[in-house]
């Protein structure tokens, strides 16, 4: 599709001149676009420094080599400005969902996410999508005039859609929300700044969720390689890895493993990213949008894989799922971590005084469903170090999660 000479943009993408806005109207900055202004707030905010002490699949102290949430969120957003620049995208909008898209992620990874979601039952659960939106429009408190970091619209609207559509034009809720709803937290700031939960986000938004499944499947093989969940052997009997793994060994017959681990997990993301970036064009050839509106509007995402690579990717996370998600020595330190986060939140439920000053005022005049999300609210910004120290402070036995 031809790009606007008059932009180095494609028509389909978010202008930021033609932005939104911000709920909080503010000065336009004088060197930085509103969607690279976003980039530097999240950057800065609290939430993002946090996430070098949250596990992404393995706890802190095993290793200091091992993807952490920041590790893998700087590999996303280094994937997602390298598919936008191919598409001719805004690489600013793209690299701030892919900064931003873990920040609502509790201590210990997807275990700390469960057991959260398990102790806030009763109140609508725990979802991290709905947790980044409220880090970053209500928990962030660094700035005199408003809570959060007041980015644009464009921003939280893809972090909040970047996986598709949350309802349908009438308000019912789609995919994993049609059973509990639409998590409260985005109904509610939706009610502030209407965020269109029934479109798709922008082209951008769909790029930065596709760049977190091409990191994470690269670099969690890469980490399970290294813990000896299992062998470069095992891998290469899945299709895609195995055809990586033997074209690297025809051309290097000498290469030690190590280094072949290394150029298999940059020629799978480089895969990866020329497939999705040229079926990506194959997909806007088609549906000719000449706005980003039109990509909100359209009746099928974008974004995505080609057919025979979207089915080897299939396999690669069923790979992983087995081999390394359920690997019985990762089942066990997961346990134990969310054992610590059902063990905190039980605490501080019923020891409201246990939390810290700031976290207690006006506490006592909330009703029990607000109480519960202020504790999880606490709870979700720990980092995992941080978390095992409060259970150690608070319990008898903390476990070591070796």
């Amino acid at each position: 599709m031809a790009i606007d000479a008059g932009t180095l943009h494609a028509p389909y993408a978010c202008d930021p001149g033609r932005s939104r806005g911000r709920l909080y109207p503010e000065p336009a900055s004088k060197g930085r676009s509103p969607f690279r202004r976003d980039c530097d707030r999240i950057i800065h905010s609290t939430a993002f420094r946090r996430l070098k002490h949250k596990t992404q699949v393995f706890v802190f102290d095993e290793g200091d080599h091992y993807r952490t949430r920041l590790t893998h969120t700087l590999e996303v957003t280094q994937v997602a400005r390298a598919i936008a620049r191919v598409l001719s995208l805004d690489e600013d909008l793209a690299e701030a969902l892919a900064l931003a898209h873990d920040l609502g992620h509790p201590p210990f990874g997807h275990a700390g996410e469960r057991a959260l979601d398990e102790c806030l039952g009763a109140f609508g659960g725990f979802d991290h999508n709905a947790q980044t939106l409220r880090v970053v429009t209500a928990l962030e408190r660094r700035y005199p005039s408003f809570d959060g970091l007041n980015l644009t619209w464009e921003t939280l609207e893809g972090l909040v859609k970047h996986n598709g559509p949350l309802t349908e034009r009438d308000g019912r809720p789609l995919g994993r929300y049609r059973v509990h709803g639409v998590p409260e937290t985005i109904r509610e700031y939706v009610a502030l700044q209407d965020l269109q939960l029934w479109s798709f986000a922008s082209v951008e938004a769909q790029v930065a969720a596709f760049a977190d499944d091409i990191a994470y499947d690269a670099h969690d093989i890469d980490d399970g390689l290294r813990a000896g969940l299992f062998s470069l052997d095992d891998i290469a009997e899945v299709a895609l890895p195995g055809a990586i793994v033997a074209d690297t060994r025809a051309a290097f017959p000498a290469l030690d493993d190590g280094r072949v681990v290394h150029e298999f997990v940059r020629r799978l993301i480089g895969l990866l990213i020329e497939d999705v970036a040229a079926e990506t064009r194959g997909r806007l050839a088609a549906q000719t949008p000449r706005s980003a509106d039109d990509v909100r509007h359209a009746a099928s995402a974008v974004v995505g894989f080609s057919p025979t690579v979207a089915a080897a990717e299939g396999l690669i996370k069923g790979f992983l799922e087995t081999r390394m998600y359920r690997h019985e020595r990762i089942r066990r330190v997961m346990n134990e971590a969310a054992r610590v986060v059902r063990d905190l939140f039980a605490r501080y439920s019923a020891n409201p005084g246990d939390l810290p000053a700031e976290w207690t005022e006006g506490l006592s005049g909330l009703d029990e469903a607000a109480r519960a999300r202020r504790i999880a609210d606490f709870i979700a910004g720990m980092t995992d170090r941080y978390a095992l120290a409060e259970h150690a402070r608070l319990f008898d036995s903390t476990p070591e999660l070796r």
